[in-house]
């Protein structure tokens, strides 16, 4: 189904500056990381680049659930900065061979919240998590009711794919239940709960979410201090 929209020119950083009106160096450390392969739409770029920037060059704790053939690691190294504490987790053991080459790698499953906890606790805490894994309907849901709880204040959690909330294979559907697109209605719900009476949806994130981002295949999802809403005249 994808495979349609393969770019095939060239020029990738080119394609990316061009039909997104992009001018970060992203895209060209994106087009080029050498080693380790890494597979993105172009349109993440500069999404990317609008919800870690403010990380560059600072000590932030990212999680990688995906660590595939860890290009990815690569590119957020060479983007993050040396300073950064870069953590990937993968369920595939031959992924172990990339520990140490652009960030830290650690074998579990991204379901298992004993798992998680352990590997946040090495990391010293979590600033930003980005779910490349499975792409299942219920594991992102299971990562994400483990991790938000211990992101951060002010933390970015994003998830990616979610194009795969519209295939059965991946447990979602157009009009499925599970689709995760059903949950961020929910967790919208949530963060408008001071003016509704109806409990928590997704008592899992502890009403600790102050904006939900929404774009192709991709959404954003920002921690912070719930404080009561205030509004005022002034003449």
């Amino acid at each position: 189904m994808i495979k349609r929209f393969e770019f095939g020119g060239q020029d990738i950083a080119a394609d990316i500056r061009d039909r997104y009106n992009y001018d970060g160096d992203l895209a060209e450390i994106y087009a080029t990381t050498r080693d380790f392969e890494v597979h993105k739409w172009h349109h993440y770029i500069p999404l990317y680049d609008r919800y870690l920037g403010r990380y560059r060059g600072t000590s932030v704790r990212m999680l990688e659930i995906g660590v595939s053939k860890g290009g990815s690691l690569q590119m957020w190294r060479r983007f993050l900065g040396e300073d950064a504490v870069l953590f990937g987790i993968d369920i595939n053991p031959d992924c172990a061979a990339l520990d140490r080459q652009s960030g830290q790698v650690r074998i579990g499953s991204q379901t298992d919240p004993a798992f998680l906890k352990a590997v946040v606790e090495e990391m010293g805490g979590v600033d930003v998590v980005l779910d490349d894994g499975s792409h299942k309907m219920a594991h992102i849901a299971a990562s994400l009711h483990t991790l938000f709880p211990m992101l951060e204040i002010y933390g970015t959690y994003l998830i990616e794919d979610l194009h795969a909330a519209y295939w059965a294979g991946c447990g979602g559907g157009f009009r499925a239940p599970e689709n995760f697109y059903n949950t961020v209605r929910k967790i919208i719900d949530d963060m408008h709960h001071p003016y509704h009476s109806r409990d928590l949806q997704v008592p899992e994130l502890e009403g600790a979410v102050t904006g939900v981002h929404v774009h192709d295949s991709l959404v954003a999802i920002d921690k912070g201090l719930i404080l009561d809403p205030a509004h005022s005249r002034v003449s």
